[in-house]
């Protein structure tokens, strides 16, 4: 099996992380935090919005069962990307849509997948998600990893 890797930010990660868990194809995700300019940030250092950090997903995937632009068609749709530093009543630069991209490939097809959702106008509003390259990523603490799957089973 290939394995490749993606990152996306898209609100809160612990929703993120669920609907890419999800995805026939995706192997692992984790979540962290990166975009930022702080080493080692903690939760607690980012939500003060002076880090730079976007909650984000790591997503690790088979590219032979799905491929890089599914995944971001996939990003688009499980978010609003037409609002700024915020996803529902969560807000703050570290609830920014933005894709950090890995190599040439992916920013091409995250730039022309964006660009063709904003020429569809089925969003009403232009899409404002970061494409950026994928810079450091800081593993967010054990307690946010999984987060809705751990719940799951207490809740039943």
């Amino acid at each position: 099996m290939s394995e490749d890797v993606a990152t996306f930010s898209a609100g809160c990660f612990w929703g993120v992380e669920a609907r890419f868990s999800e995805i026939p194809g995706v192997t692992n995700t984790v979540v962290g935090y990166t975009g930022g300019h702080v080493e080692n940030p903690t939760y607690r250092m980012v939500c003060t919005h002076k880090t730079g950090h976007a909650e984000a997903v790591r997503v690790t995937f088979d590219p032979l069962e799905i491929t890089y632009e599914e995944l971001v068609h996939h990003f688009f749709e499980m978010h609003n990307p037409t609002t700024l530093n915020r996803q529902g009543f969560d807000f703050g630069n570290q609830y920014r849509s933005a894709i950090f991209y890995h190599n040439e490939a992916q920013h091409q097809i995250a730039e022309r997948v964006k660009d063709e959702l904003n020429h569809t106008q089925r969003l009403h509003n232009a899409i404002v998600t970061e494409i950026a390259p994928a810079g450091s990523f800081y593993q967010a603490e054990d307690e946010h990893q999984q987060y809705y799957a751990k719940r799951k089973k207490w809740w039943g």
